[in-house]
């Protein structure tokens, strides 16, 4: 079979591999690049826990070959706090934690991710614009009401910071 050589950026650090056509682009991120954070749930895109963002959109990693990121812009959840402090939660993280909206956490990576770009958005979001947003991603542990509130709870926190930011300008 033949090989290809591919150079993905994932999380702003490149990862040169030679591959099979037939990697899926998630297994190379958890094997080649060792991000275990990106999970595979029901490997037909259906569960939503290997969603990643891919050049700032999400899309599920298991529905895509690694030769298909060749040249691309990849964001797992290890990322995702890339440029805090350390040990430093994302205003997201922080929400899903205080508002409970996780149990065994094996599909939270791909709600965050799912979640990040209305995150960068700012605005205003009703209970069923955020539920359409997350139609997309199972959960098996949790009832979608506390990631809801959670979602609320960020979006209110980024607009604040926002606001604060823009005043002291």
């Amino acid at each position: 079979m033949t090989t290809r050589d591919i150079d993905i950026d994932i999380n702003g650090r490149h990862y040169r591999a030679t591959v099979e056509p037939r990697m899926l682009l998630s297994d190379f991120i958890r094997h080649e690049a060792g991000l275990t954070g990106t999970h595979v749930g029901c490997e037909h895109g259906v569960c939503g826990a290997c969603t990643i963002e891919f050049d700032g959109e999400p899309t599920r990693a298991c529905l895509m070959f690694a030769v298909q990121a060749d040249g691309h812009r990849i964001g797992t959840v290890e990322g995702l706090t890339d440029g805090l402090p350390e040990r430093q939660l994302t205003p997201l993280q922080e929400a899903f934690h205080e508002e409970h909206a996780l149990q065994c956490g094996f599909c939270t990576p791909g709600f965050l991710l799912s979640l990040q770009p209305l995150l960068r958005e700012q605005k205003e979001l009703s209970d069923a614009e955020i539920r359409s947003a997350l139609a997309g991603n199972l959960c098996r542990c949790t009832g979608y009401e506390n990631i809801v509130t959670a979602v609320k709870t960020a979006l209110e926190r980024a607009r604040e910071t926002s606001a604060t930011s823009t005043a002291s300008l």
